[in-house]
């Protein structure tokens, strides 16, 4: 029995201490060692920039509409069968050039018929101006009686006031002649034919042949709000014709440069916007009708403003703020900002010419 429990015992005490050993080990292990790779803090680099005074334009963003300078719907101006058809659709055509024809034979009928009938009442006048003096010779030998020399004067006058109604008839005939062929009012671009060759077309009916619009100059009509009148009237009162920029729907390309041309005469209730106008030498024609853009307008030039890069105001809870650089450190000033346009902001009160901000 005693050798069995001396070597419980003894078991129980090397138990115990391997357990006390883990223990010390596990409480004493050593703090990991930082790699000797790692990267230190990342840090974000910065730039400084002087403060300066330049001139600001003052450009005002609005949604506008390209319309077309002038459209005109060709109608014809006589009855008759449409003969001939010259343009091709989508063509530009020039001021005065032959669009289409129309049956010209019954125009060509009525003229030589008032020609006839003015070479006729042209001999029948000649006819009474002889015996008009024949007769008035009679009368100064007392042959024949004064009413009837009265009765050949009156007769000579019908027949010249005949001869006026045959001019007027051949010039008629002349013009339905002219208005047989049809021709353009201006040059522009014609759209798709509303009639086709063989029909018969009347100066009554109220579809046109074609339309045609003109998109050389072409015009772009936009909206402003009311408030921002007061920067745009005076210049266009004093005749200053205020430079426009179109551009495609994302605001990134610019398609056209222009004039605005006028202002609409009244404000509309309902939105609270002036209509404006701008004219733009569309050669290219990349402004198309009924095309929607993004208009800016340069309504003034606001003259040595404080101006930094927007990227230096940052807004904190007191406001915007820029931080300036002084003895090689970054202090907060804050500042009042006017405006923002693209990569600048122009500032009003917070810093001078030529501070450094960051």
């Amino acid at each position: 029995m005693r050798g069995r429990l001396s070597r419980r015992k003894v078991m129980a005490i090397v138990a115990v201490a391997l357990l006390g050993v883990v223990l010390i080990r596990t409480t004493r292990l050593p703090a990991a060692a930082p790699a000797r790779n790692a990267s230190p803090p990342a840090t974000v680099p910065v730039s400084v920039a002087t403060v300066s005074r330049i001139d600001l334009p003052v450009r005002l963003g609005a949604l506008g509409s390209v319309v077309a300078f002038n459209t005109v719907t060709i109608r014809p101006r006589i009855d008759g069968q449409l003969m001939r058809i010259v343009f091709r659709e989508g063509q530009f055509v020039q001021k005065d050039e032959l669009l289409a024809e129309i049956d010209p034979r019954p125009f060509q009928v009525q003229l030589e018929q008032a020609e006839g009938q003015l070479a006729r009442d042209q001999a029948q006048l000649a006819n009474a101006r002889v015996d008009l003096t024949r007769y008035q010779t009679l009368l100064s030998e007392d042959s024949i009686a004064r009413q009837n020399v009265d009765a050949q004067q009156s007769t000579v006058a019908q027949l010249e006031a005949a001869l006026k109604v045959d001019q007027a008839a051949i010039d008629s005939a002349r013009l339905n002649l002219t208005y047989s062929r049809i021709t353009a009012p201006l040059s522009g671009r014609v759209g798709l034919r509303l009639v086709d060759v063989g029909n018969v077309v009347s100066a009554s009916a109220t579809t046109g042949l074609v339309v045609i619009t003109q998109v050389d100059p072409i015009a772009v009509v936009f909206t402003l709000p009311e408030d921002q009148l007061r920067t745009v009237l005076p210049r266009i009162r004093s005749g200053a014709r205020l430079p426009v920029d179109a551009f495609d729907r994302s605001g990134t390309t610019r398609l056209a440069s222009g004039l605005v041309m006028t202002v609409d005469n009244q404000i509309d209730q309902a939105t609270g916007t002036v209509r404006l106008k701008a004219v733009f030498d569309n050669h290219d024609h990349a402004l198309f009708p009924s095309q929607f853009v993004n208009v800016q307008v340069l309504a003034d030039t606001e003259r040595r403003q404080l101006v930094v890069p927007a990227s230096a105001v940052q807004q904190g809870p007191q406001g915007q703020f820029v931080y300036l650089v002084r003895d090689g450190k970054a202090v907060v000033r804050n500042v009042t900002v006017a405006d923002v346009e693209a990569e600048r902001a122009s500032i009003l009160s917070g810093v001078t010419a030529g501070d450094v901000v960051v």
